[in-house]
């Protein structure tokens, strides 16, 4: 056990900051696994870089770290284009818009960058036991919320309780699976009822938290930036539960106005922020509904100052704009055409086989995405994924796919339905046209139920077949684990795999790179023969900003944030 001094603190490093450090040497992990895990482990980005930068011999700071923000303006008016939805819970939200305009008056104990780094937030610093199943985060203090009270253990012990609660409805169930335990009770749908194990968060005192898990896992505090983990005032509930009507916060700004559909402005607190200077007096986020078009002509006309993302119809078109930049990223957010296995035909997975045996990974990334983008192999797990295990390529087998078929008792073919709402562009309907003409071949009849986008998002967990997009997630297992795991609230295909389940759990808990990869073989590969979904590609994100805005960052997650954000 060694000590080391970190962010002014005598602080314990984890061992396994020294096993990284060889395997950095030895070239058995790459330098972005080292800076993802060891800053994980607790040290400090700035120290990661330090030792990774003289392991390598190299300054890497230059390559993965942006250029510090001087000599900029204070105020003006950001005006950016992007849809207002409902902004009540954190805990609930199912969609990344209202988390961006929440970001700034909420805020997270930690922030993973456009560089997948995490990094301390409103805790100032944590670090891990040996055995990864007890976390300790030391939160920043003098920190107040915008109501004067002091930010501190008993709003994140707050937090935790509610996220853990099932009748909160939140997400993150999926993401902390290790904090819970089965009551032995069961749902009206015979689902088991889950509650959160006794002392599973821990007050050790008024800035120190602690978390108590039954088994491993490396990946908490990128767990913690998840867009449902905003940490809200500890009597969140007792004043009503809506943050638009009530937004308390630690952030540097507050809603002054909202209207869902039209628009949310936030405006710059008076009081001093503890992260330091933010530029924009205000913040105006405009609603030009999901017409692609909309937004491109909105940027053109300079109506707007940025945009949340490009559709693909208007990319070509917004290059050729002046006065515009194009920001672009490779990230895992993904279209998944999944199956209810508890539905019929989705019951057999010979039928669910037959369907994924039709898929073209190729062509359909090739003419649903205009090629822009890496192939899926139907898992979930991005090849940029740092524990990603490389599969061997399904190819398309039709007559594999009708041979299935007949011995699941259709020898004539199949008629099914996919439900789709367009939610992130027309890519959605294309991507489920090409499988249509694929399954064609097979005697698979696709017909495709295309719902306003709005609309959607009623029935993604109810619908026997449809394609729902996933954001990007920094790790698999974070998406596997709001995904796929028994009963958590987000698994909208209700798989229900034990050895899937204890797989993940077991991947979630290894900190060697090359033993984490090799167990993340057994989890992919119980995901692709199960049939779960139809998974072609992962896209690459695109959003068009202009050149007077300063300091814009183009976030995988499209978790923007506009604290160090300046106009020209």
């Amino acid at each position: 056990m060694t000590e080391k001094k970190d962010n002014q603190s005598t602080k314990r490093v984890h061992p396994g900051v020294k096993e990284m450090e060889k395997s950095l040497a030895d070239g058995k992990c790459s330098r972005r696994e080292f800076l993802r895990t060891t800053t994980l482990l607790g040290i400090s980005a700035t120290t990661a870089y330090g030792l990774a930068s003289a392991i390598l011999g190299k300054d890497i700071l230059p390559d993965l770290i942006s250029a510090a923000h001087a000599g900029q303006k204070k105020g003006g008016v950001l005006k950016f284009g992007m849809q207002a939805m409902e902004m009540t819970d954190p805990a609930t939200f199912a969609w990344i818009q209202p988390s961006v305009v929440a970001r700034h008056i909420v805020e997270y104990l930690v922030e993973t960058g456009p560089d997948n780094i995490t990094r301390p937030n409103l805790a100032e610093s944590w670090e891990a036991s040996d055995d990864l199943k007890t976390w300790t985060f030391y939160l920043r203090k003098g920190v107040k919320w915008s109501n004067g009270d002091d930010f501190g253990a008993d709003d994140v012990v707050f937090n935790f309780k509610r996220w853990l609660d099932p009748k909160t409805g939140s997400s993150n169930l999926g993401l902390f699976n290790n904090m819970l335990e089965e009551t032995g009770e069961k749902d009206k749908k015979g689902n088991p009822i889950k509650r959160m194990i006794k002392n599973a968060v821990e007050k050790v005192d008024n800035h120190t938290v602690r978390l108590n898990l039954k088994s491993a896992v490396l990946s908490i505090p990128e767990n913690l930036y998840n867009f449902p983990t905003a940490i809200v005032h500890r009597n969140f509930e007792k004043e009503g539960g809506d943050l638009s009507k009530n937004p308390v916060g630690t952030g540097p700004y507050t809603l002054s106005e909202f209207k869902v559909g039209e628009i949310a402005v936030l405006k710059k607190r008076n009081a001093p922020y503890w992260g330091g200077e933010v530029f924009l007096d205000e913040i105006r986020f405009i609603d030009l509904g999901q017409d692609g078009g909309a937004y491109l002509a909105a940027i053109a006309s300079k109506q707007v100052d940025g945009i949340d993302m490009l559709d693909l119809t208007t990319l070509e078109t917004a290059k050729n704009l002046p006065g515009i930049k194009i920001a672009s990223i490779a990230t895992t957010q993904t279209g998944v055409i999944r199956m209810k296995v508890t539905e019929k035909p989705f019951t057999d997975v010979r039928v669910r086989k037959a369907i994924q045996k039709c898929c073209d990974v190729e062509r359909q990334l090739r003419i649903a995405h205009q090629g822009l983008g890496i192939v899926a192999e139907h898992h979930h797990v991005a090849s940029i994924h740092p524990e990603y295990f490389k599969l061997p390529q399904l190819k398309p087998d039709i007559a594999g796919a009708k041979k299935l078929l007949a011995e699941a008792g259709y020898p004539d073919g199949i008629e099914i339905t996919c439900t789709t709402g367009n939610t992130e562009g027309v890519w959605e309907q294309n991507s489920v046209a090409v499988l249509k003409e694929d399954c064609a071949k097979a005697g698979i009849n696709i017909k495709i139920n295309l719902i306003p986008s709005a609309k959607y998002w009623d029935v993604w967990t109810k619908a026997p077949m449809s394609l729902t997009t996933w954001t990007h997630r920094p790790l698999a297992v974070m998406v596997l684990g709001l995904a796929y795991r028994a009963n958590v609230p987000w698994n909208e295909s209700s798989y229900n795999n034990p050895k899937f389940d204890a797989a993940l759990d077991e991947a979630e808990a290894t900190l060697d790179v090359e033993a984490r990869r090799v167990k993340m073989e057994k989890v992919q590969k119980i995901l692709q023969d199960d049939a779960v979904m139809v998974q072609p590609f992962f896209r690459s994100n695109f959003t068009a900003i202009a050149e007077n805005v300063i300091g814009f960052e183009m976030h995988p997650t499209r978790y923007y944030r506009f604290h160090k954000v300046s106009l020209g």
